[in-house]
């Protein structure tokens, strides 16, 4: 299984990179991983919602030109899908059985996805109604990912 993450704006706190570098390294062991960051647009002060979803589209162009039309997409949203640990590892061992071996999963940059991502996403994934700092949530994303693959294969971590 490849597992790509595109997320939007880079990790600039330490404690985040060491927690995704750690992650990494569990994963590496389960599944291909490629770990992608597209820049985040600037926003202006006082930005209006049309400044909003410039914003939003200017990003989903960068995030766009690194999906292959092969891959499964999977996007967090607020209004996606929630599972349980056990049920996205359910899912994760039913995307490796039906041939959906190269998913991408994408997390937006602090003023969520332009619509152009959201209507290539093949599904819609939520963690939760709470909104989450995007650092944060890539953390989160790669545990879960990390869990699903010990859940399948029968191994000690999830309680």
């Amino acid at each position: 299984m490849k597992v790509t993450l595109i997320t939007v704006g880079k990790l600039k706190e330490k404690y985040w990179q060491q927690a995704v570098d750690e992650y990494k390294k569990r994963l590496s062991g389960y599944t291909k991983l490629e770990l992608v960051e597209v820049p985040d647009e600037k926003e202006p002060n006082n930005a209006s919602e049309k400044d909003i979803e410039n914003i939003k589209d200017k990003e989903a162009e960068k995030i766009l030109s690194r999906i292959k039309d092969s891959q499964h997409v999977v996007t967090l949203e607020i209004h996606g899908k929630t599972y349980t640990s056990e049920q996205l590892a359910k899912q994760y061992q039913q995307w490796m059985n039906t041939g959906k071996s190269d998913v991408v999963f994408i997390i937006g940059g602090s003023n969520g996805l332009g619509q152009a991502v959201k209507k290539r996403s093949d599904q819609e994934i939520s963690f939760g109604t709470l909104t989450y700092p995007h650092q944060m949530m890539k953390v989160m994303l790669m545990e879960q990912i990390y869990r699903a693959n010990k859940i399948i294969k029968n191994e000690s971590y999830h309680k």
